[in-house]
């Protein structure tokens, strides 16, 4: 675990890169849904949904990067990025199994970041 401590801001560096890369969904929806889930959603509210989508998840990972040079932000950045993927996990595992062929990577990398953000909180009290 003092490895994560030690390493912690290059944790949240990578991490908030990776998860800034769904700004992608803010400014071409139908490309990131084909790329994350396979199927499009269709309309303008699909349109609003998903651009809006994009932007929370960027702006979480904006979050993580800011927090790698504040340690003082830490905490509560981290907490919030675990629910926000610990919520994306749970909604395709209960109501997306069809999706995770295409949104299983995304899961993966959000899994090990949901560890690696949480074991920094209970190592670093």
């Amino acid at each position: 675990m003092q490895w994560i401590i030690a390493r912690i801001k290059w944790i949240m560096l990578v991490s908030g890169v990776l998860t800034c890369t769904m700004l992608y969904a803010a400014i071409a929806p139908q490309a990131a849904l084909r790329t994350t889930f396979g199927p499009v959603l269709e309309g303008p509210v699909a349109e609003i949904v998903v651009r809006n989508w994009g932007a929370l998840i960027a702006l979480v990972g904006a979050l993580l990067i800011y927090g790698a040079f504040n340690p003082a932000s830490r905490r509560l950045i981290l907490t919030i990025a675990i629910i926000s993927k610990l919520i994306f996990m749970l909604l395709v595992i209960t109501y997306g199994r069809e999706y995770l062929g295409k949104a299983g990577i995304a899961l993966a990398v959000d899994l090990v970041s949901v560890g690696l953000f949480g074991a920094y909180l209970l190592g670093n009290r």
